[in-house]
Formats: C-alpha cells, sequence, structure tokens
C-alpha cells in the first residue's frame, strides 16, 4: 500500500487520530448531499427505526432523525474517533432516546434481529472487510420488508458495476441502481 493510499485509509476509510478527526470534518461536508439524497430514497416513515453503517461524524444522523421523529435511528461505526465526533453533533437526539451511536463493526452488528425497517451506508461498503458478510448482518437485523440504500459519491472509488449483484448474493430482492449526475449512485433493494 503506498503512503498516499494509507493516509487516505487513516483519514477516510477507516478514521483514525488527528488525521481521522479531520478527516471527519470534511466527510461532514462532502458526504452529507449524498447522504441526504439517499435517505430520501429510502423514503422514511416519521416511525422508522433505521440503521446507519459507518455514520462518520453524524451529519446524515441528524438527518435521519428528523426524518423519523417518532422512530429511532441507530448506527456503528469502526472508528472511535467518529463515534465521538458523532455523538457530539447528536448530543440532543441521544440524550432523548431517539438517536443510539455505537462503536462496532458490520460484520457483527449489537442489535437483535428484525429490528430495523430501513437500514444505509454512505461511502462505507467499499472498506469492510467482507461485503456479503456485512449485508448479510445487515440483513439479519432489519424486518420483513424493509429497504437499504449503499450511497456512494462520485469521489468515492467504489465501482457500481456488480453492486446490485452483491446485494442479490446477499439475500436481498429487488436490487436496482440510481444515479444522479452531482450526488453519486446508490443500490437500493428489499428485505424479503
Amino acid at each position: 500500500m503506498s503512503v498516499l493510499n494509507a493516509l487516505l485509509l487513516r483519514m477516510f476509510g477507516r478514521p483514525r487520530g488527528a488525521l481521522g478527526r479531520l478527516g471527519g470534518r470534511i466527510m461532514a461536508r462532502t458526504n452529507a448531499d449524498c447522504g441526504f439524497w439517499v435517505s430520501d430514497l429510502l423514503q422514511i416513515a416519521p416511525k422508522d427505526r433505521v440503521l446507519e453503517v459507518g455514520f462518520g461524524p453524524g451529519v446524515v444522523t441528524e438527518r435521519l432523525a428528523k426524518l423519523a421523529p417518532a422512530g429511532r435511528v441507530a448506527g456503528v461505526d469502526q472508528s472511535i474517533e467518529m463515534v465521538e465526533l458523532a455523538r457530539a453533533h447528536n448530543i440532543i437526539a441521544i440524550r432523548k432516546g431517539s438517536v443510539d451511536l455505537q462503536w462496532g463493526s458490520v460484520e457483527s452488528l449489537p442489535f437483535k434481529d428484525s429490528t430495523f425497517d430501513k437500514a444505509l451506508a454512505i461511502n462505507s461498503m467499499h472498506v469492510w472487510p467482507d461485503a456479503i458478510t456485512g449485508l448479510g448482518e445487515i440483513r439479519r437485523v432489519m424486518k420483513s420488508g424493509g429497504r437499504i440504500a449503499l450511497g456512494f459519491t462520485p469521489y468515492s472509488g467504489q465501482s457500481k458495476n456488480g453492486l446490485t449483484n452483491t446485494l442479490v448474493s446477499a439475500g436481498f430482492v429487488k436490487a436496482r441502481l440510481v444515479e444522479e449526475a452531482n450526488k453519486g449512485f446508490c443500490a437500493l433493494a428489499i428485505k424479503p
């Protein structure tokens, strides 16, 4: 791995330390439009329970909580620096009990089976150790009929080729790809 790739991974892929916190501040600005667009594609209802994997600095989490004021938003991020930033950003919703942000990995979600109506990940799937395992774990914690969205900004480095096939391989159905020129692309699917 080149020095530049290692630096970028430390800032954005798996944020750590001072570079990770700086990366979080950059992500708060650069991922917001894609995250807001993806949350709109999910058609989040006021009482929905929503899972966000790789919530980063928590900007999209804040939007999700506003879209589901009578529901609940929970998430995991594998960077303790991002958990700290996101918790600080969403402190009021956390105190009210409408948001729960935890340190953790998509491969071992700390939630019960069939908990969530909707799930999303913005610019994070490409840094998961195993996409199929992560998607299978998300599928486990989703309710039947629940919708998943995987959003990627144009600069994410993620290829859209095969993304819907990956969702189908993980047990989702009706997978489709949506593109928006300035926001990126999103793979949507349903848990049967």
